[in-house]
């Protein structure tokens, strides 16, 4: 890819126009999840130990373009001082007057954060006259947030036709880390994609099936592989009415030798609660009165033995219960020993992995939902298409 980096740009003295992803819960005015944060962290550090004049623009929630304090950044500017250990100022509005003077205010090496960008709906609807009252608040504009770059908004999109336009490090490393797993990756190359339904991840799975040696597939959906096979699922989750698209994707598999792997025994139980009493059984031995809700043992052992062939996995399932969480682990495991190169996203997967207590061994761990997932659907995504532009324009 075409696309500028900051790094090697000089921003002593000039206003950098950031957007990142600072998108965190809060509960009433408190952050109760930093990570998003953190993972900026580095970006805002650098540019400050480079003597940048840095103005943070995001969002938060959806506001629908009118203001509401419950969607207010402040409290997300205090949570974002002590994380850089250094004084964020804050603007309450993002643009006009107000943003104007506090970033006049600004030294090299300080740090604003602008109000919500969706309390203006120019924002959503991609206005280039809302672009235009952004782009006189900095010299340059980076984009360090790749959640936000399946979106053709304002702040990732129109800006870049109104200033000279980079890359931040957090973007580049998602772009770097999803292109090592996808276009260039290290062979064996296998993807574990899970989900609840077949239909939400059909563009998922129909763009990775040429491109994998081994397709693995979990969660819920794996009840609908099943099923077109002619198993009887009892009361697990299935899509009946996908049972065709699940024999196209295995049809799809095979012409392409991507070997498909499904469970052979399963975790099953009569409720879906947490205590409920549960048992392994085979797959061909699923009670009618039961569900589906993990794999079993085997089915374990054969995803890891799977693993342990590969040098690259792509992993986009949450996991759930024992068996996957032990696979989360092995493939952690794996990374750690220098077996395996292993990118994960999309969804809660982050959470999850998580709570599995593998995420902090994965080579790379996306925070990114829709983003990650439009990418492994091959499609373009507005936000890297606009930065790309640029470059290319500017080399011509």
């Amino acid at each position: 890819m075409s696309i500028r980096s900051i790094e090697n740009i000089e921003v002593k003295s000039r206003l950098v126009l950031v957007r990142a992803d600072l998108n965190v819960p809060l509960d009433g005015r408190k952050v109760t999840d930093t990570t998003r944060i953190d993972r900026f962290v580095p970006t805002a550090k650098a540019l400050i130990a480079r003597g940048a004049r840095v103005v943070i623009m995001s969002h938060l929630g959806r506001p629908g373009g009118e203001v509401n304090p419950a969607f207010s950044l402040q409290p997300v500017a205090a949570a974002l001082s002590v994380a850089l250990g250094a004084d964020v100022a804050f603007a309450s509005d993002c643009v006009g007057q107000t943003a104007e003077i506090a970033v006049d205010k600004l030294g090299d090496g300080d740090v604003l954060l602008l109000e919500n960008l969706r309390f203006h709906k120019g924002e959503t609807d991609n206005s280039e006259t809302f672009a235009t009252r952004l782009s006189v608040l900095g010299d340059l504009y980076v984009n360090d947030a790749f959640s936000t770059a399946h979106r053709a908004h304002a702040s990732t999109h129109a800006i870049t036709r109104k200033l000279p336009s980079y890359a931040g490090p957090s973007l580049m490393a998602e772009i770097n880390a999803l292109s090592a797993a996808l276009t260039t990756p290290e062979k064996p190359v296998a993807a574990l994609v899970g989900g609840a339904k077949v239909s939400s991840k059909i563009g998922v799975l129909e763009f990775l099936v040429p491109k994998m040696d081994k397709l693995i597939i979990g969660g819920g959906m794996a009840n609908t592989f099943l099923a077109a096979l002619g198993y009887s699922v009892g009361k697990s989750l299935c899509e009946m009415d996908a049972l065709d698209t699940a024999r196209g994707i295995m049809d799809a598999a095979r012409a392409n030798n991507c070997e498909l792997i499904l469970p052979v025994d399963v975790v099953v139980a009569k409720e879906f609660s947490a205590g409920a009493e549960n048992q392994v059984v085979a797959i061909d031995a699923i009670p009618d009165d039961a569900m589906a809700l993990d794999v079993g043992p085997q089915s374990e052992a054969a995803i890891i033995a799977a693993l342990s062939e590969c040098k690259t996995l792509l992993w986009n399932v949450e996991p759930f219960g024992h068996g996957t969480f032990a696979v989360a682990k092995a493939a952690a495991d794996l990374t750690v020993a220098g077996k395996l190169i292993t990118v994960a996203g999309g969804g809660d997967t982050a959470a999850a992995l998580n709570a599995a207590g593998a995420s902090e061994n994965f080579t790379y761990l996306s925070t990114a939902g829709g983003a990650f997932l439009e990418w492994l659907e091959g499609r373009e995504l507005p936000g890297i298409a606009a930065l790309e532009n640029q470059s290319n324009t500017e080399a011509a």
